[in-house]
């Protein structure tokens, strides 16, 4: 359980520093440049500790399949950035491969 929190926090710095990276200008404004280096070496040391239990290819799929959701949400909502349908079904499997992998695996780290 605990690390499978230290993987939601992981989560959480990418999907913020990833959100902040929109707003660096190609790393020419300081604080959203700060946020988005300091969020993304915060993401990888807590996703590093998440694998003391979590299988690596289990802990990826989790964080890239929730971070492409929560970016596509906040890019909706902060950015007023439409998915079209495509996109839409495509996160739609997405999702869906993230639960099946929750649900049915029982990959272990040796």
């Amino acid at each position: 359980m605990h690390n499978a929190l230290l993987l939601l926090a992981a989560i959480g710095c990418e999907v913020g520093a990833t959100t902040a990276l929109n707003y660096t200008h190609q790393f020419t404004k300081l604080i959203p440049s700060v946020i988005t280096v300091v969020g993304y070496v915060a993401s990888f040391y807590l996703l590093s500790m998440a694998l003391r239990t979590i299988p690596i290819g289990i802990a990826y799929a989790i964080w890239s399949g929730l971070g492409i959701v929560m970016i596509t949400v906040i890019g909706v909502l902060a950015f007023k950035q439409t998915p079209d349908l495509p996109a839409l079904i495509g996160i739609a499997l997405i999702m869906a491969g993230v639960m099946v992998i929750n649900l049915c695996s029982h990959m272990s780290v040796h």
